[in-house]
């Protein structure tokens, strides 16, 4: 009898295991939470919910209403992984500004560009197994309601084919108004809801239907954004 040897390739193996780099926080980040937790919790009342509907081991696309320019931070600083957001090259150019977004994920993209190359970089992120945040709004609410959504995020819906997650934020309208250079103590929530339904984004993505999808999203994001109201009362 003949003993048959099962001889793998080491280099497949090291690559099938290697964890997604979006599953990891840097020391940047890492430090960065450190510092950020406390004041958020104690100046905010800061609290986050709804975060096991996070995939646990892939990337995803998050969808956030805008309230402040604390909500890209508000909406990480409390995962154990981390959030790329996209920023205007120019951003990157500004001494210690620059060094940090580079260091904590951001994404560099050029306005002159158009939409392809924040399209590109975002399916790209999410491939890694990154979290991508998005704000369909594309500008800050004055009132804390939730505004009329720009169509550009379907695109990154259907090439990316990952989970959609709304996250609602509650509060951070107020601890930091639109025009102001300052914040007040009020007590911010983030509520991460459950992704969006799969047969609906392959159905309502298609050509046509475009305005159904951001019904659609409408109608989730204003539900995450209640869950996050009620724990803030709460």
């Amino acid at each position: 009898m003949t003993e048959s040897t099962n001889i793998s390739n080491p280099d497949q193996n090291q690559t099938e295991t290697k964890p997604l780099a979006g599953l990891r926080r840097n020391i940047t980040w890492r430090v960065m939470q450190f510092l950020l937790q406390p004041f958020f919790v104690i100046w905010f009342r800061y609290r986050a919910t709804g975060i096991e509907n996070l995939p646990p081991e892939s990337g995803a696309l998050l969808l956030i209403n805008h309230q402040s320019y604390l909500d890209p931070v508000l909406v990480g600083i409390g995962l154990r992984r981390p959030v790329s957001y996209l920023a205007r090259d120019s951003l990157f150019r500004v001494p210690v500004l620059g060094a940090l977004l580079r260091n904590t994920y951001v994404m560099s993209i050029n306005r002159n560009a158009g939409g392809t190359e924040s399209l590109r970089l975002s399916i790209n992120r999410i491939k890694e197994g990154y979290l991508v945040g998005i704000f369909p709004e594309g500008t800050r609410t004055t009132d804390g309601e939730l505004g009329e959504l720009k169509p550009g995020f379907i695109a990154i819906v259907r090439r990316s084919k990952s989970p959609v997650i709304p996250v609602g934020i509650c509060g951070a309208d107020r601890a930091m108004p639109k025009g102001s250079l300052f914040v007040f103590p009020k007590k911010i929530r983030v509520h991460y809801g459950k992704p969006l339904d799969p047969d609906k984004i392959k159905e309502l993505t298609k050509r046509g239907h475009e305005d159904e999808f951001v019904e659609y999203v409408i109608t989730e994001l204003k539900q995450a954004m209640q869950q996050a109201s009620r724990h803030k009362i709460g």
